[in-house]
């Protein structure tokens, strides 16, 4: 399990097809420093098992299933990426719950600035709004971030500065695409409720 805040910004090294499957080596400091093989890294937000790593970088396997769900195949070497190890028992939980299981993927719409933060709003795919309420809770490409706002088909979000400075979601632009992962509690409620 994660929290969404994030602990650092890694660079993608490789991207490469290997026996039915594709490898990502990422470089990272932070995130190596205590890292095992079979650890549990969420990369952009994707809850990903590590395969291999060094001092300066780990490797880990993206499924069919991954590539399909989320942004990770759009990703080349030299590109950042938002990196949190999973939490430990008696962690902090800064953000909210997040599983590192993405739902689907999201659109960046509009992208502007407001006082010093950054107000984002994206597109998202119809069977993930209702899960999408205003001040709930949303991970973005693995950032715990709070709706600000809901419209038809979108969300919005305020990027505070301090986040704009520790993640990638800053830099990105309308049109780019993001991993999106929905309040798991709520889904759990749905699900008892349809049982009824």
């Amino acid at each position: 399990m994660f929290t969404g805040i994030v602990e650092e910004r890694g660079t993608v090294r490789t991207l490469a097809e290997r026996a039915g499957g594709v490898a990502l080596e990422v470089a990272a400091q932070k995130v190596c420093e205590d890292l095992r093989l079979g650890d549990s890294v969420a990369v952009n937000g994707v809850c990903l098992t590590v395969t291999a790593h060094d001092a300066g970088s780990f490797t880990v396997g993206l499924a069919p299933e991954t590539l399909r769900r989320t942004n990770l195949g759009d990703l080349r070497p030299g590109m950042q990426v938002n990196l949190e190890r999973a939490v430990a028992a008696g962690g902090r939980m800064g953000g909210h719950y997040v599983q590192g299981h993405v739902d689907g993927t999201g659109e960046i719409v509009s992208v502007r600035p407001e006082g010093d933060s950054l107000w984002m709003t994206f597109r998202a795919p119809h069977d993930l709004l209702p899960y999408l309420v205003v001040k709930g809770f949303v991970a973005v490409d693995g950032i715990s971030l709070t709706i600000t706002e809901r419209r038809d088909d979108t969300f919005s979000v305020a990027l505070v500065a301090y986040t704009q400075s520790v993640v990638t979601l800053a830099s990105k632009r309308p049109g780019d695409r993001v991993n999106l992962e929905v309040d798991v509690i709520a889904k759990y409620v749905e699900s008892l409720l349809r049982r009824e």
